[in-house]
């Protein structure tokens, strides 16, 4: 599905009507849900109409046994091991220059040709 051609309100709309398709699968009603996650009817019709809270919408896929859902819907971003590499490269790198330190005269070799 192309959601970048779809308006917001079409994709609340879809995702109302997906979640609703989870509890019928789960064989729950509306009411019962409602129950079991202790909110309104009204909270449960709203969220399948795409019109929920992101917090009914936990506590329905908490309830339906489908959280792992949410790392599909937004995946959880890691750092590639190129960033890290670069990342770490970056922080050994000297921070100050410390210049050249001449020896003490007595610590130079004076030979003489």
């Amino acid at each position: 599905m192309d959601f970048y051609s779809m308006t917001d309100k079409a994709i609340e709309a879809e995702l109302g009507g997906r979640i609703k398709s989870l509890r019928l699968r789960k064989d729950y009603t509306q009411q019962q849900l409602a129950e079991a996650v202790m909110l309104s009817l009204n909270s449960i019709k709203a969220l399948e109409a795409g019109r929920g809270k992101l917090s009914t919408v936990i506590a329905v896929l908490r309830e339906l046994g489908s959280l792992e859902h949410i790392d599909s819907f937004i995946p959880e971003i890691t750092i590639s091991p190129m960033q890290l590499a670069n990342q770490q490269r970056r922080m050994r790198q000297r921070q100050r220059a410390s210049g050249i330190r001449d020896k003490p005269p007595h610590d130079r070799d004076e030979s003489e040709w």
